[in-house]
């Protein structure tokens, strides 16, 4: 992590699970990713709970729709493929947790969590996600998509950074160069 808590540019980190953190995922592939985010705890979940406010940072995530107590994710697959990810709450205590799980029509089987903690020095909240999941078409789909940048766990850090910024700033920078308007005043 950052040695400046306050500063915008995000560094995500790879977390080791403890004893007291022993929910390793029953999938294939699992991780924990962590960020400090300089915002109150509480404003950073209940932005992250409504999730139609995901794919503002989330670049692989195309759409969420909420349908009674599910939600239903269109995700952006490595080689344009789309995966449609269907879950379900499994715990929420609103300002701190959200935990996850899918149902039988998601396309991947996944499950995970967000966890929201005040930073021990009263600067901000730590975000940590945990994500585990069967990679589809097994080990040769996770290395097809974490070669194409589309591995959960790579996208993870990535979210996580887009989050950060987002929230700390307002906005979240890109290298995109707009398109130049043609200016009258030129002659060609």
């Amino acid at each position: 992590m950052s040695d400046h808590p306050m500063s915008t540019d995000a560094e995500v980190e790879s977390t080791a699970f403890t004893d007291k953190d022993r929910v390793e995922g029953e999938h294939e592939a699992a991780s924990v990713r962590a960020v400090m985010i300089n915002r109150p705890r509480q404003e950073l979940y209940d932005f992250w709970r409504d999730f139609t406010n995901l794919p503002a940072f989330m670049e692989n995530v195309k759409s969420v729709e909420i349908t009674g107590e599910a939600s239903s994710w269109l995700i952006a697959g490595p080689a344009g493929v789309e995966i449609e990810l269907v879950s379900e709450i499994t715990e929420d205590r609103p300002g701190e947790y959200i935990a996850w799980r899918s149902l039988e029509e998601s396309d991947i089987d996944h499950e995970g969590w967000v966890e929201f903690r005040d930073n021990a020095f009263g600067r901000g909240t730590e975000v940590r996600v945990f994500i585990s999941y069967d990679p589809p078409a097994g080990t040769v789909g996770k290395v097809v998509a974490k070669v194409m940048q589309r591995e959960p766990r790579v996208q993870a850090r990535r979210e996580l950074r887009r989050f950060k910024q987002l929230m700390e700033t307002g906005e979240i920078p890109t290298s995109k160069v707009p398109d130049a308007a043609p200016r009258a005043d030129r002659h060609f």
